[in-house]
């Protein structure tokens, strides 16, 4: 489990086999209401009652609202960067176009298949700070995946690097949420163009 968890309101990290499944339990249903009632109608309340757990032990875990969406956000996050690691390693894919259609695919599998992750990824609104309390959502998720894509790619300058994923992250971003907006299920020529857009500046920028 990534230490990110325990930024911001995350009280402690489950220990015992039976207080780390009931923390996955919280976080299920967590997930399960974001997708039936929208997040601001979530409830502490309801999140203990759906998971069959007392809502003492949920505030054992968690301070607050924002604490249990803060620990959903990171267990997306984590899953999103085990999923696209093991892509690259199995497919070793070959420059710059390779990375980008893991990076993409990986999130629209998840956006279309992950209870809750249409509406907490890795962040929500109003809160971007909820992954790290030094950095915004997106910066967070930036260094990781220069961390995991950087020997893939050769460059001398990292901080041409660490730039130049932070201004694809942020375009694609946006393109994959109007993606969305424009279908449920990701509108397909928008997700192609998106992969267009951050191939072309990738490689103007690192090519």
């Amino acid at each position: 489990m990534n230490q990110d968890r325990n930024a911001g309101t995350l009280r402690r990290l489950p220990v015992q086999k039976r207080s780390a499944e009931r923390f996955e339990r919280l976080l299920d249903a967590c997930a399960e209401l974001l997708d039936e009632v929208g997040y601001a109608a979530l409830t502490t309340k309801e999140v203990a009652r759906r998971a069959e757990v007392p809502i003492g032990t949920l505030y054992q875990f968690f301070s607050d609202r924002q604490g249990l969406i803060g620990a959903l956000a990171s267990r997306n996050l984590e899953s999103f960067l085990e999923r696209v690691a093991d892509r690259l390693e199995r497919e070793e894919p070959e420059g710059i176009p390779g990375i980008v259609d893991v990076t993409v695919d990986e999130f629209v599998t998840m956006r279309r298949t992950i209870t809750g992750f249409g509406v907490v990824d890795f962040g929500s609104e109003g809160q971007d700070r909820i992954l790290s309390p030094s950095l915004d959502n997106n910066t967070a998720v930036a260094a990781r995946l220069r961390s995991l894509t950087a020997s893939l790619i050769r460059i001398r300058d990292d901080a041409d690097l660490e730039l130049a994923v932070r201004v694809a992250l942020e375009c694609a971003d946006s393109v994959l949420k109007l993606a969305f907006r424009t279908d449920p299920e990701g509108d397909a020529e928008m997700i192609a163009e998106c992969k267009r857009v951050l191939n072309s500046y990738l490689n103007h920028r690192l090519g």
